[in-house]
């Protein structure tokens, strides 16, 4: 089963990480294909709890990489300052730092590439 990490980098990257994973599981095309989990980072020395490190996907057979690029396009869109959005799949990391449609064409291809 092919596995997706999504990872933000922004003003609330913790905040952000629940917010698209609650979005990501509100998708009927997403949630219908894979399941959604947020991934907790070991916690640095010192430090009592762990913070969110990623979103993994995993997807049953048909998943389409494009519903996810268009859903994390149309997540990015509604945020108030948009936040930094990278996926990583077998290996190969995307980062989606536009709303260009390019992009999430070059995301697709990227992601869909084995």
């Amino acid at each position: 089963m092919p596995e997706y990490r999504i990872f933000v980098d922004g003003d609330s990257p913790g905040r952000d990480l629940r917010q698209l994973a609650q979005w990501l599981r509100q998708d009927t095309t997403i949630r219908t294909g894979a399941t959604v989990a947020l991934r907790p980072a070991p916690p640095a020395e010192g430090e009592m709890g762990a913070a969110l490190a990623a979103i993994e996907l995993i997807t049953q057979t048909g998943f389409s990489a494009a519903n996810l690029a268009l859903a994390i396009s149309t997540w990015r869109r509604t945020r108030p300052s948009t936040p930094v959005v990278t996926i990583e799949r077998n290996g190969v990391r995307v980062t989606v730092d536009s709303g260009d449609p390019a992009d999430v064409t070059r995301l697709v291809q990227a992601l869909e590439s084995e």
